[in-house]
């Protein structure tokens, strides 16, 4: 019995270590260490409607987005974009580290409806300070589907 404890024990340990190891070389990362969002596949449905829900054709899909990474130099201009595309339309939606953002006198927000059932958003931060480093993430959503990518931001210093 005292030896059935102890092999347990000692899995228990390699598997923590080996999730430990692996989150300190940057595992579950894609291509140079760049953060990816992968909400997975669902494979198996409660019934064909539910089925037909999530494989619809029509549901909200970004197309254009910033990068992954974004490097900005503080008291410039910051820009991000996203572009989705759906039917109906996407409703596109900013935030920064899972809050909300708003327009205001240095957070401006532009829209583009263009073509059928796409449209384009555009987010500058002007000037750009300490504070505005972080994740941001850009949703775009309609009645069939809700899809979002996310990319970080960080500051440099520019020595003239």
């Amino acid at each position: 019995m005292r030896t059935q404890w102890l092999w347990a024990v000692v899995v228990v340990v390699l598997v923590v270590s080996a999730g430990v190891s692996e989150a300190k070389r940057g595992g579950r990362r894609g291509k140079k260490g760049r953060k990816t969002m992968n909400r997975g596949t669902i494979t198996k449905f409660k019934s064909e409607d539910s089925r037909a829900y999530y494989n619809n054709n029509n549901g909200a899909k970004i197309t254009l987005w910033s990068h992954f990474e974004s490097e900005y130099v503080l008291g410039r201009k910051i820009v991000f974009m996203c572009k989705a595309e759906g039917e109906p339309r996407p409703v596109i939606t900013w935030f920064k580290d899972g809050i909300e953002l708003y327009a205001h006198s240095f957070f401006q927000l532009h829209e583009w409806k263009e073509g059928k059932g796409e449209i384009k958003s555009k987010m500058e931060i002007d000037p750009a300070t300490q504070m505005d480093a972080g994740f941001y993430e850009c949703q775009a959503d309609n009645k069939y589907a809700v899809d979002i990518k996310g990319f970080s931001a960080d500051y440099s210093i520019e020595f003239v």
